[in-house]
């Protein structure tokens, strides 16, 4: 059995929804689009496809391969294209992870122009706080926030960003203004809780060195954004992560304090898998959103 014919074929039934379909789409006949599709579920002991008289539908497990047929048929046109013309037109289905915040508040804004940019790429988008795994879910790219563990996966950071302590101003009217991190301890504090150490805040000092302060605040918040109402109210202080906070800091609605102190840089990073060249419609998003972060005055530490 040729499998990558197999992929094809099985991607095309999926896609068109129909054997009589795919066999149109394909330039051949109904019976070796169903041969191929029986050759296929034999050499994986599984069944791929639930078959009726009315429609078709995937099983789980073929719901898995669909997805990474595509992916691979994608590479292998992009190989052709590659080796018969030198040059490629980013195309193809793009594949991207990212987390709930960030890819609401600042990537989201930026497809419009990038699918503008590139017509050909067709965007899959999905964003979520909980553990995902690049390959085994097909991603072409994953954008995470915070220090990498250990892992096979080509890694590139795309920027940093500080964690300022703030609240607004009427707070530290209320409560004072700390001089000393220790000061924290006397004010209601918020704590990220999807964050890890979440209460273990390890600020830093070019002359009096390191200080951990142990926090447990009175308001715990999953996501950075939906702190952000409650800083502007007044009922909390918080290391809250720059980008996220830029314009409020700008306009005086909230306030840093503790300058002269200082948390080690959030990295974030574009993670894509190992062990071969990235695909043209990779190369070109990472380089589109090099250019794009490079511009704001919160991302520091641009790789080129």
């Amino acid at each position: 059995m040729d499998r990558l014919r197999a992929f094809e074929v099985f991607a095309t039934v999926v896609a068109k929804g129909s054997f009589v379909k795919a066999a149109d789409a394909l330039d051949t006949s109904p019976a070796n689009v169903t041969r191929y599709v029986n050759e296929l579920e034999t050499h994986l002991s599984v069944r791929l496809l639930n078959r009726s008289s009315r429609k078709l539908s995937l099983t789980e497990s073929g719901t898995a391969l669909f997805e990474r047929c595509r992916a691979i048929l994608n590479d292998v046109a992009e190989a052709e294209a590659i080796a018969s013309h030198g040059t490629l037109n980013p195309a193809g289905r793009l594949r991207i992870n990212a987390g709930v915040t960030f890819g609401i508040k600042h990537l989201s804004p930026l497809w419009p122009v990038f699918m503008k940019k590139y017509p050909e790429i067709e965007l899959d988008f999905h964003i979520t706080d909980n553990k995902v795994d690049l390959i085994d879910d097909g991603y072409d790219l994953m954008i995470t926030i915070g220090q990498l563990a250990d892992s096979s996966l080509r890694a590139s950071r795309l920027f940093s960003h500080r964690l300022p302590v703030v609240g607004a101003p009427a707070l530290f009217d209320r409560y004072g203004r700390p001089s000393h991190p220790a000061d924290l301890l006397k004010m209601p504090l918020m704590i990220y809780t999807h964050v890890r150490e979440a209460q273990e805040w390890r600020f830093f000092h070019p002359v009096h060195g390191e200080h951990l302060v142990m926090v447990d605040g009175a308001i715990r918040v999953n996501n950075g954004l939906a702190g952000v109402p409650i800083l502007l109210a007044g009922l909390a202080a918080t290391l809250q992560p720059e980008v996220y906070i830029w314009d409020e800091l700008r306009d005086g609605r909230l306030e840093e304090v503790l300058t002269d102190w200082s948390l080690v840089p959030v990295p974030v990073h574009i993670l894509t898998p190992p062990g071969r060249a990235r695909p043209a419609r990779v190369r070109v998003l990472i380089e589109f959103l090099r250019e794009h972060f490079a511009k704001q005055p919160w991302a520091h530490g641009i790789e080129t």
